[in-house]
């Protein structure tokens, strides 16, 4: 391990370590464009600039291009230094528009910050700026070329990182423009992370343009819900509104990075159908009058249909906190069936794949990007967890061999990510004793139970994609508590009544069913359905627990307060003009608390803190760290 001085502190780093990034251990922040740490360096930018004082490399060096080696005198506060990054930066800064009062970058941008930082307040550049003309790239992204620095980050992550083929550098020198041959909608599922990746203000989020400044935004750590990778992410949320979606590094989940889905599906929390306040028969009510009538009905359906009429129905989506409480509901409500899957199916099929893994053998999207060879089986990576896919392209860039067992063949995902892909019929083909650090990926959601065993029984690392962001633990729970499927419950004509949370229920086995309880956040047609409606917050309303694929818990922030959104309040665009505490909608409860009270009103016990026991664990995650395997 090389042993430098940096600004009089002694570091030692392992070999390869750029001087850059051994500044960083000891807290010592150099100015840097193009470095990124998904990305390496490339030296473009020229920003970086220190001066080697003694050493086996003396004079002005670019830090994120010099490896850090033994015996270095490292300044980043000589004056040479400075002098030259002050140059650099007046130099990017020549044809830039100066429009930081309307560019949305503004409070988060590194030009901006170094700007400053090198001490320039005055423009001494009188010619004239080199211009741009702007393309469309879709419904999510702005394009404001003006703005670029030439640091190539977006080009490097869209061809090189993503596999993206339809966006890229053209030009020359100082004609230098990165776009399509075209304008049109960005292809790759990657492309929104352009708008975290970029340090100025070229690529922005269109969706929350012109809407609020970086420090007006409400903000925590959060994780996903939108597949079962659980990618962490942090949430901007203004005046009740989810505004935007940025990635959150987690090594041991997404990386650097989150998939256009992940990014850009903020409707449904702004969705002003929202169910916001209870009702019952389809006339707002009071919780108070609602939980009355829910325990009075439910009351007379155990009187007219007997014990064990009742399901109780919970899902893949619903957070820990909730799950761990269904049991707890289903005895106090005399219910006969208690479900986390409404498919049979995949229930099963979720519940096989769960209890097949363990620690040894679940393998995370970081075990992806370092196989050296990923078999894919039954599975579409880019409907069921793109991430996986960005994954699987960063084994193939480090040499790994990639096998797609069934289904195209891998032709959809090899257009999209630009990698290889080798054909096989079964497993059995795939010659695994050639590699050392295998992966399987399978599809639990519609695999076959076979081909789920046959995962597990190459006796490599595997991934299981999953129906949902808290399916590990909705599997873990229907086993240790002998849950069923709904379907299998309407099928024997027992069920007469239906409480679910956060259940996504078929419409078929609704039918017929003379009392339905629905509690949600999303305009289901079970709540269409329910004659009592409780409403529920969504993630970003409530602090929570998701357990992702592999079986790691991850907590996530309250990111808003519940509400109507202002912009959703009146078709005028202003508030009611009434005082009061609470905003429209924001008495909601968190879906756990929901089942809590209902749980006390059914005469069980007061429930404080819904993870207790096994779970207790989980209630000092640091919503920020990597997460909790969960495996028995």
């Amino acid at each position: 391990m090389p042993k430098l001085t940096i600004d009089n502190i002694p570091v030692d780093v392992p070999a390869g370590t750029t001087v850059l990034e051994a500044a960083k251990r000891v807290g010592i922040w150099i100015p840097h464009f193009c470095y990124h740490p998904a990305l390496g360096s490339v030296g473009a930018c020229r920003v970086c600039a220190v001066k080697c004082l003694d050493g086996p490399v003396k004079g002005l060096q670019m830090s994120c291009m010099l490896p850090a080696q033994e015996g270095m005198v490292v300044s980043t506060t000589d004056a040479e230094a400075q002098e030259m990054r002050r140059h650099v930066i007046e130099w990017l800064m020549l044809n830039h528009p100066h429009d930081c009062p309307v560019c949305d970058e503004g409070g988060e941008c590194l030009l901006q910050d170094y700007t400053i930082a090198g001490g320039h307040g005055i423009r001494r550049y009188g010619g004239k700026k080199r211009t741009h003309v702007n393309q469309y790239l879709g419904l999510h992204i702005e394009h404001e070329m003006n703005r670029c620095i030439q640091c190539y980050r977006c080009a490097r992550f869209y061809q090189e990182f993503a596999g993206g083929s339809d966006f890229g550098v053209m030009g020359s020198a100082s004609r230098v423009y990165f776009g399509r041959f075209g304008s049109g909608p960005l292809e790759s599922p990657f492309a929104g992370n352009l708008v975290d990746i970029c340090p100025t203000g070229v690529f922005t989020d269109k969706t929350s343009r012109f809407r609020a400044r970086y420090w007006d935004y409400d903000m925590a750590p959060s994780v996903c819900p939108h597949c079962s990778l659980g990618c962490a992410i942090t949430p901007a949320a203004r005046y009740r509104e989810l505004l935007k979606t940025m990635g959150r590094r987690n090594g041991a989940v997404n990386g650097w990075f989150i998939c256009d889905r992940g990014r850009f599906s903020n409707a449904p929390v702004n969705d002003p159908i929202r169910p916001r306040s209870p009702r019952v028969d389809g006339v707002d009510v009071g919780w108070d009058e609602a939980m009355d009538a829910l325990v009075i009905r439910l009351g007379e359906l155990l009187d007219l249909y007997g014990e064990g009429s009742v399901a109780v129905v919970g899902s893949p989506r619903l957070a820990l906190e909730g799950s761990v409480l269904l049991p707890i509901l289903a005895a106090c409500a005399d219910a006969g069936f208690l479900s986390y899957f409404a498919d049979e199916g995949e229930g099963d099929r979720t519940a096989a794949a769960v209890s097949l893994l363990t620690k040894e053998n679940a393998a995370s999207q970081a075990d992806v990007r370092g196989a050296d060879a990923v078999v894919m089986m039954a599975c579409d990576l880019l409907t069921e967890g793109p991430m996986l896919a960005l994954a699987v392209r960063q084994a193939w860039r480090k040499g790994g061999r990639l096998f797609m067992v069934g289904g195209d063949g891998g032709v959809a995902l090899a257009k999209t990510v630009g990698v290889e892909i080798t054909a096989l019929d079964t497993i059995a083909a795939v010659p695994l004793d050639q590699f050392r650090q295998p992966v399987v990926i399978c599809s639990a959601a519609t695999a076959e139970l076979a081909t789920i065993e046959a995962a597990v029984a190459a006796g490599i690392k595997v991934v299981y994609t999953l129906p949902g962001p808290n399916a590990f633990a909705a599997a873990l729970l229907s086993r240790e508590h002998g849950a069923g499927s709904l379907a299998e419950g309407v099928a024997t004509g027992r069920v007469k009544g239906i409480i679910a949370l956060e259940a996504d229920i078929p419409a078929e086995l609704l039918a017929g069913v003379p009392f339905v309880v629905a509690a949600d956040w999303l305009p289901t047609a079970v709540v269409r359905q329910a004659q009592i409606v409780l409403p529920t917050t969504s993630w970003v309303e409530m602090d929570g627990t998701f357990v992702n694929n592999e079986g790691r818990a991850q907590r996530f922030r309250q990111v808003m307060q519940p509400g109507l959104p202002i912009k959703g309040m009146d078709p005028a665009g202003h508030p009611p003009r009434v005082h009061r505490v609470m905003p429209p909608g924001g008495d909601i409860l968190p879906a756990w608390r929901v089942i809590a009270e209902l749980i006390e009103r059914l005469g069980g016990e007061k429930i404080e803190e819904p993870l207790s026991g096994r779970w207790e664990k989980l209630r000092d995650l640091d919503p920020e760290g990597e997460g909790m395997l969960i495996h028995d």
